[in-house]
């Protein structure tokens, strides 16, 4: 009998036990009707409706003529990079005035006041692999130019303490312009992405820094006066 006692005592415990475990189903199953507002994460497809934005980025391709030299020059710009027309020195678009919120390696600049040199005008980001294997051969072309009427300017839209250290670490001695919202006069969609304005304030080439920069400004420097 005691045996029996112990078994209906133990099977009394497994019982409570297992029962123990059901309150939680039941307690989940009594906020059931407050499930639908777990709901909302289904919903995040209509959240994802920014992925429709490229369509608001369509409006800079209209004013191609001044406002955009990248979408300008898009239309009749080789794969390479070439410029429209490689016979005229001011062939493309007039060239956006730059615009900076500090300055590194020198005073404030300005295309105005730059007018009468040959800008390479360099689009680029700290956080850029490409943009970091070009910054050598930016490097050895600005020492080549430097003092023959030719300017190097590169501009980003981060911070300067982001940007100070790493031009520092990476050697760049060029002019450096930072917190810059330019890219987006010029329609730069990716970077790096270079661009060449003559004497006279035209966009004459545009594409990357290491596919043709280097003959384009070539060309660009021998039609000087």
């Amino acid at each position: 009998m005691s045996r029996l006692f112990r078994l209906g005592a133990l099977l009394t415990v497994a019982l409570a036990l297992t029962g123990c475990a059901e309150p939680a189903p039941e307690s989940e199953s009594e906020s059931a009707p407050e499930a639908p507002a777990a709901k909302p994460p289904a919903e995040k497809p209509a959240e994802e409706a920014p992925a429709e934005k490229p369509a608001e980025e369509a409006p800079p391709p209209e004013p191609p003529s001044t406002a955009n030299p990248a979408a300008a020059q898009s239309s009749g710009k080789a794969a390479g990079g070439e410029s429209p027309s490689d016979d005229t020195g001011s062939s493309g678009p007039k060239a956006p005035e730059i615009q900076a919120a500090y300055w590194l390696n020198t005073d404030p600049l300005s295309l105005a006041d730059l007018r009468g040199k040959i800008v390479v005008l360099e689009f680029w980001a700290t956080w850029c692999p490409p943009c970091r294997t070009t910054i050598p051969h930016l490097v050895k072309m600005y020492k080549k130019y430097k003092g023959k009427g030719v300017t190097f300017v590169s501009l980003t839209n981060e911070p300067r303490q982001r940007v100070e250290p790493f031009v520092e670490k990476m050697g760049m001695v060029y002019p450096i312009g930072g917190g810059s919202p330019t890219g987006r006069t010029y329609g730069v969609r990716g970077i790096p992405h270079a661009f060449i304005i003559d004497p006279s304030g035209h966009v004459v080439w545009q594409g990357h820094p290491m596919g043709g920069l280097q003959e384009a400004l070539e060309t660009q420097y021998r039609r000087r006066p």
